[in-house]
Formats: structure tokens, C-alpha cells, sequence
């Protein structure tokens, strides 16, 4: 299962690149939400793949008994999908505005404070 998770996360990592390397800014932002759900299943699979009860002590005992699932990286995932939706929502944001105010979404075309390079030289 953990080989199978390894190149799940490797296509996507790769996917990932590749649409951020692209020069349109819809496809940047597609790839960012590709490399942030890598990440999160990087975070899942590096607290084992294995069925473990839920980690609850029992009246009376010190340690919870038997096999318990890692609760430490759930937590993390949990809280990197929530602040992934909110720069989702932020960067969908900023790409309508961009588009609303600059009517591309082409990066080479959104160069508005830099100055225009001048083809006579």
C-alpha cells in the first residue's frame, strides 16, 4: 500500500509542476492545489498505512491498549486542508479580480507595473 501511495504522490507532485510551469494563471493555481494535496497525502502516509483502533485509553490504564492509529498526522492533514480552502478561496479571488481589471490571465500579459519593452533597440 505505501508503494502505491509513493507513486500517487510522485504523479501528482509531477502534475503539479507541470501546470505551474505553464504561463496561464488558472493552470498555476490548479497546479497549487495539486502540490498542496500532495503534500497532505505525504503527511498521511508518513504516519503508516495500518488499521489501528482509535487511540482512547481505557478506564484505568496508563497507555491505550493494543494498536492504535497515529493521531498526530490526521491532525496535521485536517488542519493543512483548511488553510489550503482558504488560500483556494483567496487566489480564486485574486484571479477573478486580475481578469476583471487586466481581461487575461496569460502571466506575460499581466506585466502592469512593469514598463513595455521597446522593440526599437
Amino acid at each position: 500500500m505505501e508503494a502505491l501511495t509513493a507513486i500517487v504522490i510522485g504523479v501528482l507532485t509531477a502534475a503539479a509542476v507541470y501546470l505551474m510551469l505553464a504561463r496561464n494563471f488558472m493552470r498555476f493555481l490548479f497546479g497549487l492545489i495539486l502540490l498542496s494535496n500532495a503534500a497532505n497525502l505525504t503527511i498521511f502516509a508518513s504516519g503508516r498505512m495500518t488499521k489501528g483502533a482509535p487511540a482512547l485509553v481505557p478506564y484505568g490504564a496508563d497507555t491505550p491498549v493494543g494498536v492504535v492509529a497515529n493521531a498526530l498526522p490526521q491532525a496535521l492533514v485536517l488542519t493543512a486542508i483548511v488553510i489550503g480552502f482558504g488560500l483556494l478561496a483567496f487566489a480564486l479571488a485574486l484571479a477573478f479580480e486580475v481578469y476583471r481589471r487586466l481581461h487575461s490571465v496569460d502571466t506575460d500579459e499581466m506585466r502592469y507595473a512593469e514598463p513595455k519593452e521597446d522593440a526599437t533597440k
